[in-house]
């Protein structure tokens, strides 16, 4: 009987930890990457990390019929945040067409956030990517957006 006690309170020393680890809950991180792929260097490209925290509550209203929203009294304006940082990318296309290099130095500068975000803890948990790109003609417009979800 003393035995099983024994090994029953080892089992608890070394569980418990782990059990109050996955009571915790996830956190979660965005990143958006916008690649330009506006001729000649005339777009902006960037990583952009927000640094404000948000109750998407404040933001959402219910219909109950379909038809009645109260999207009206909610101003754009307060969903904007002010904090946030901006790293400088380079854009996918230079005056002649594709330019690599840039592909090149975005790639770097991307995996120098990843690694920097896993230091911290952050494991890189899904990936969503889109595309609007130059529909030809007098378009001459197009980004590439990445959005990166990261867990803690």
């Amino acid at each position: 009987m003393k035995k099983q006690f024994l090994v029953a309170v080892i089992c608890l020393t070394i569980l418990l930890p782990e059990i109050q680890i996955q009571a915790q809950s996830t956190e979660y991180k965005v990143i958006t990457i916008v690649e330009s792929i506006v001729p000649m260097g005339l777009g902006r490209s960037r990583l952009i990390e927000t640094q404000t925290q948000v109750n998407a509550a404040e933001f959402t209203t219910e219909r109950t019929d379909g038809k009645d929203s109260k999207q009206g009294k909610i101003d754009r304006g307060d969903a904007k945040v002010d904090a946030f940082s901006e790293t400088k990318l380079l854009n996918f296309y230079s005056g002649v067409g594709i330019n690599f290099q840039n592909i090149a130095s975005n790639d770097a500068i991307i995996t120098s956030k990843i690694n920097e975000l896993s230091k911290e803890g952050w494991k890189l948990a899904f990936v969503n990517s889109g595309v609007e790109s130059d529909a030809g003609g007098d378009d001459g417009k197009g980004i590439f957006i990445t959005r990166m979800i990261f867990t803690k």
